[in-house]
């Protein structure tokens, strides 16, 4: 059983870019492949940490729009690997009760992949224990976009648009902006990942790279996140 450390607060939702995989390889003279092998299996556990911590919602940002620029030859093995990891996440979601859902647009994607993450939304859809959101091609620019294109089409008054309504179609729109967002590997960024949600959200950057990622440094996290006082512009308390 994973201990939670005596904390005052804990986060009701926890995003990570998880960045490292293809330096952690570099530094062991494996190919860029194998660091991202490594990578999902520390998905799967650090799943299983916050699930037994009682996180209700992770989000965990696997592939962005602009990975695309990536080689050829990379991006077929991260999808081939997402693929055959699916497949096991689905088992332990439907043990568990956990909900997975999907940030970003299907389109592209390899058909057998596309088919694996409706498989994984309609098989745990009434799950409600813990919703896991793997975000794959997805840019926090380009959803804000197709928000604003969703808005349009469907002819909302101008003077109807305030910040819930345009959050009613972002692609989290069922899910609380995150508390925390957690950056691994050592870069000071959001890269484009949940750009509209982060505006409150406390940030941890850690030079962790993201295969050797766990449970010491999910605390870390998590205790530092319990420290820090969060005003949402307002003054603190006297």
């Amino acid at each position: 059983m994973t201990t939670l450390p005596n904390l005052k607060h804990l986060p009701q939702h926890v995003a990570i870019i998880m960045d490292g995989n293809g330096r952690w390889a570099k530094q062991r003279g494996l190919p860029r492949l194998a660091g991202h092998k490594k990578g999902v299996n520390t998905a799967q556990k650090v799943v299983e940490i916050f699930f037994e911590y009682k996180i209700p919602h992770l989000t965990l940002y696997a592939f962005s729009t602009e990975n695309w620029n990536r080689p050829k030859r990379e991006i077929d093995g991260i999808f081939k690997i997402l693929e055959e990891r699916l497949e096991e996440g689905i088992k332990f979601a439907q043990e568990n009760g956990i909900r997975i859902r999907h940030l970003g647009k299907p389109d592209g994607l390899p058909l057998r992949l596309q088919e694996k993450v409706k498989q994984a939304l309609e098989l745990t859809k009434n799950n409600s224990r813990m919703s896991v959101s793997l975000a794959f091609n997805y840019g926090g620019r380009d959803e804000i976009v197709e928000a604003a294109r969703s808005l349009i089409l469907g002819c909302i008054s101008p003077q109807d648009v305030n910040e819930k309504l345009f959050s009613q179609y972002l692609y989290t729109a069922d899910t609380p902006d995150p508390d925390l967002v957690i950056r691994t590997g050592g870069e000071m960024r959001l890269s484009n990942f949940l750009i509209w949600q982060s505006a409150y959200a406390e940030i941890y950057f850690t030079p962790v790279l993201w295969p050797d990622f766990a449970k010491k440094e999910i605390d870390k996290a998590l205790i530092i996140y319990s420290q820090r006082q969060r005003r949402f512009g307002s003054l603190p308390p006297e």
